[in-house]
């Protein structure tokens, strides 16, 4: 009740779309080069994944200008595909990788870019409006190690709880 109570102020208040401390968005960011698959590598734990393996988000350029976000991922517990439509915008500049993002109706929260491979687009660690929420993604279902703790550790590095990612099976 209280987690529920916390959601509806960081909603109401609009501190959902902020940005962790000291977690800076990438600059020089090329939405046409992020267009397209990312498979989820590892995620901290939430109600709206748990439970999810072969999870993937699509992201696709709106009319509007915004980006139309589609996350896919696979429920063994229930025998089918969950997915969710959304929609997301930047919050300050187009080359700067902090957009917000919306799956319920007016709310939006972070989606903050805070590192990315600039030269190919094939990996990101993303996260939300604060610590508990973090992701690397990447164009392929798997990653060599090297990269995956050379990712875990920055993200170890700015706080984030690494101990407690959920390494995604696809």
């Amino acid at each position: 009740m209280i987690k529920r109570i916390s959601i509806l102020f960081c909603i109401l208040l609009g501190s959902c779309t902020g940005i962790p401390e000291n977690i800076k968005p990438v600059d020089n960011f090329v939405l046409e080069k992020y267009l397209g698959r990312w498979y989820e590598i590892a995620r901290l734990d939430h109600s709206f994944e748990r439970g999810l393996s072969k999870v993937s988000a699509d992201y696709s350029l709106r009319d509007d200008g915004g980006v139309k976000v589609i996350n896919r991922g696979y429920s063994e517990k229930d025998k089918q595909w969950k997915e969710a439509i959304g929609r997301a915008y930047f919050v300050k500049s187009p080359n700067i990788g902090y957009l917000k993002v919306s799956f319920f109706g007016p709310f939006y929260g972070s989606y903050v870019i805070f590192e990315l491979d600039h030269q190919k687009y094939q990996y990101s660690l993303v996260c939300g409006p604060d610590r508990s929420y973090l992701w690397i993604l990447a164009r392929t279902q798997k990653i060599d190690d090297e990269l995956k703790n050379i990712l875990i550790a920055k993200a170890k590095a700015l706080g984030f709880e690494t101990e407690k990612l959920i390494f995604v099976a696809h």
